[in-house]
């Protein structure tokens, strides 16, 4: 009986042993089944990515002409244009210096009168105020005596030369005579300078001389001196400053009247160091203000300073500005647009609104045949106005949609698979 026990005991292990031979515990065997799970994942996932289309794949559009209609589609081409550069400064209006004029009396003296006023437009020599100046009058009456000199002078002169021809007298008393009548001429001379430098003309002092002449044939001493002396104006212009009245005694060191020329004006625009190769004076200028949204004053770049300004790393552009409709005024605030052309290079260009975003990236739809359209993938360039240049991408002469863009890409992001067609 024991004997039959242990032959049982030992057939009872041998058959479990070979049982566990067969069974793996419960972590390996979840293990070997996630293994398997991911290789099955990875199988599938290589098989969709080996059935998603290639970038850019889908790129064709059928629509039909009642749709296009619908949707306002139009076609067109690029045009070719002359790629620019477009810098816009900020600036401040002033006076044209060239024509400015600050006017003050020659001499000192007393205002008698006034014959213009602030905001008045005045010619060039117009009187603008009298002075009664007794050094003016002086200036008068040592010209007409030093005239009168030189006159006698030369009379005596003329005489020594007769005699000394005849041999009547002397050389010694002839170049005296000479040498006097030079002196004469000298301070003749300087007195009528300083004739003019009172503002004086040649004409006037003419007049003042016929004058002293008509008086002295009649028998009377010549007392023309004239203590008054009229102001005039250097130029044409508007009186945009005033500092005088009646009865005032003035200086030569002060400023009377400003007048100016408003019918150019100076802007005077702050580039920064960057934009300093896309300037010269050959460059397109156009000054606009907020004020006059609708309106564009044409410029002249006049002078491009040589100094950049250490601080503000800035450099002054100097302006001529038209101002026939007297629109602008010094001081106002403006900015400058300053145009340069590369007229040597063309460049196409379409309108802003063909250009649409697909994916990231810009497109243009291309009319590939009848009523087909596909999307061509572009470089953009700069804005010139409402159009963009195509760095590269289109050829010249391509159809494309230049209208009804948008609708068309709407449509190519319902499309998944292949060409689409659209009644």
């Amino acid at each position: 009986m024991k004997i039959f026990f242990v032959f049982l005991t030992i057939f009872i292990f041998a058959f479990c042993g070979r049982a566990d031979k067969n069974v793996l515990p419960a972590a390996q065997q979840h293990e070997h089944e996630g293994q398997e799970q991911e290789s099955l994942e990875h199988e599938v996932t290589q098989k969709q990515k080996a059935s998603e289309p290639e970038e850019h794949e889908h790129d064709e559009l059928h629509l039909s002409p009642e749709k296009q209609k619908a949707w306002g589609i139009e076609l067109g081409s690029a045009t070719s244009e002359n790629i620019s550069s477009k810098i816009t400064l900020p600036g401040v209006l002033s006076l044209d210096l060239n024509k400015t004029a600050h006017i003050s009396s020659f001499v000192q003296g007393k205002v008698v009168s006034l014959s213009t006023d602030l905001g008045a437009k005045v010619n060039k020599s117009q009187a603008l105020l009298t002075i009664n100046s007794p050094d003016f009058a002086q200036a008068q009456a040592d010209f007409l005596r030093a005239r009168a000199r030189f006159i006698l002078s030369r009379k005596e002169f003329e005489r020594a030369k007769m005699l000394f021809k005849e041999k009547a007298i002397e050389e010694k008393e002839y170049l005296k005579r000479q040498a006097e009548n030079e002196k004469m001429a000298t301070e003749y001379g300087a007195l009528e300078s300083a004739l003019h430098s009172y503002g004086i003309t040649h004409k006037e002092i003419d007049e003042l001389i016929k004058k002293c002449t008509s008086m002295e044939k009649e028998g009377h001493l010549c007392e023309l001196a004239d203590p008054n002396l009229p102001i005039l104006s250097p130029l044409s212009g508007t009186i945009i400053f005033r500092d005088v009245i009646v009865g005032e005694h003035v200086e030569p060191q002060k400023i009377l009247f400003t007048a100016s020329n408003l019918n150019t004006l100076w802007a005077l625009l702050d580039a920064y160091e960057k934009d300093l190769p896309f300037i010269n004076k050959k460059s397109k200028v156009t000054i606009v203000s907020p004020l006059y949204p609708e309106k564009e004053f044409t410029g002249k770049i006049a002078i491009i300073s040589d100094m950049i300004d250490e601080k503000l790393r800035t450099i002054k552009i100097r302006i001529e500005v038209k101002n026939d409709e007297r629109l602008l005024k010094p001081n106002m605030y403006i900015q400058g647009i300053i145009e340069n052309e590369e007229v040597e290079r063309k460049f196409l260009a379409v309108p802003e609104e063909a250009v649409q975003n697909m994916n990231g990236e810009k497109i243009l739809f291309v009319l590939d045949e009848k009523d087909t359209f596909a999307v061509r993938h572009i470089i953009l360039g700069k804005k010139i106005g409402k159009k963009r240049i195509i760095a590269s991408g289109l050829e010249k002469g391509e159809q494309i949609v230049i209208k009804g863009a948008f609708y068309l890409k709407a449509e190519f992001n319902k499309a998944t698979f292949g060409s689409t067609h659209v009644h």
